[in-house]
């Protein structure tokens, strides 16, 4: 057996060229470990934050990046179910004391881990896990029922489009901002019952022609920054705002007038401080996701570009081009 691999290594923050291909160790699972051979990855708005130093202090380089990942089980250490040959797909890595996806082999907490639904290729899979986590525990958070009106901002970016997915799962009616036809075309075969071309009309416009002013029960902001202040404006009376992007400041009176909840959204917290109980829940969590993806239920809304592992770093410059639309996904190292 080699004991070394071939991985992508963040050699220090800064552009996309600091992703550069070298031999590593080849890590070996502990208790209540998997080690998985990493067949595809995707890319996330984290990775890319990570990588510039924006946010370098969640892992220091240098360092296998790649949140999500998809493969076999080759190796189980003691305490854990899964077995030699079974697919999986976690949201386990790339951040400080977890190796990411973007190498050959990976160890994974085998409590994130959940099967990877039949029928989907392991780009599919890939794109799942966080995006999916994230739309899943803020829907969870807000409350999100049968009836409600829910507003999703960027609903055909990663995550924006599988919380209109998941949400119209849970009953509701979902609006979604885009920017162009394309996009909203693309939200309505997501499922969205309505778009709004936030370009051309202010939050107080769509408010009032949507809801009669009376504003929506809860708002999903995948954008952050700005937008932060346009969820509190077009959230109701007693409504929720669920935000996974608060690195923001923001006038918080609407809050208090409205008697509103504000929930933030940092799903990959169970990684960052060694929580057993919320990976656990995310493994389930994952593992319902799993379920609908196998169903068709729900889909993941893929970028037609498919990079492989040794061109990590155009697939970084894409998204961070914003020209991206939907989940950039990774084809692992080949045999």
């Amino acid at each position: 057996m080699k004991t070394s691999m071939r991985a992508m290594v963040a050699t220090g923050f800064g552009g996309p060229e600091v992703l550069q291909l070298q031999e590593v160790p080849r890590p070996v699972p502990a208790a209540g470990q998997v080690l998985i051979r990493v067949r595809a990855s995707s890319v996330n708005p984290i990775d890319t934050k990570i990588r510039s130093g924006m946010l370098g202090h969640l892992a220091p380089s240098p360092l296998i990046l790649g949140c999500d990942s998809a493969g076999e089980v080759v190796e189980s250490g003691p305490d854990t179910t899964w077995q030699p040959g079974d697919r999986v797909m976690a949201c386990g890595g790339g951040v400080i004391g977890y190796p990411g996806a973007l190498a050959e082999y990976q160890v994974l907490d085998a409590t994130l881990c959940a099967r990877c639904p039949e029928g989907l290729s392991w780009e599919a899979c890939a794109a799942l896990p966080l995006v999916g986590l994230t739309a899943h525990e803020g829907l969870t958070r807000g409350g999100v029922h049968e009836g409600q009106r829910v507003l999703v901002h960027a609903g055909t970016g990663g995550v924006g489009q599988m919380t209109i997915q998941l949400a119209k799962q849970l009953g509701a009616e979902v609006w979604t901002t885009v920017s162009s036809q394309e996009k909203a075309a693309l939200a309505k075969r997501l499922g969205a019952d309505g778009v709004i071309f936030y370009k051309e009309k202010t939050v107080a416009e769509y408010v009032r022609q949507i809801t009669a002013g009376g504003g929506f029960d809860v708002v999903f902001d995948t954008v952050g920054g700005e937008n932060v202040a346009r969820c509190l404006e077009a959230v109701g009376v007693s409504g929720t705002v669920v935000s996974i992007s608060t690195r923001t400041s923001a006038d918080l009176s609407p809050l208090h007038a409205k008697g509103v909840s504000l929930h933030v959204v940092f799903m990959i917290i169970p990684l960052l401080y060694n929580q057993a109980g919320p990976r656990a829940a995310q493994g389930a969590a994952l593992a319902h996701i799993s379920d609908l993806a196998a169903s068709g239920s729900v889909k993941p809304l893929l970028d037609p570009h498919v990079f492989s592992f040794e061109q990590a770093g155009a697939a970084h410059a894409l998204l961070e081009s914003g020209k991206a639309i939907g989940k950039i996904t990774l084809s692992g190292f080949p045999d």
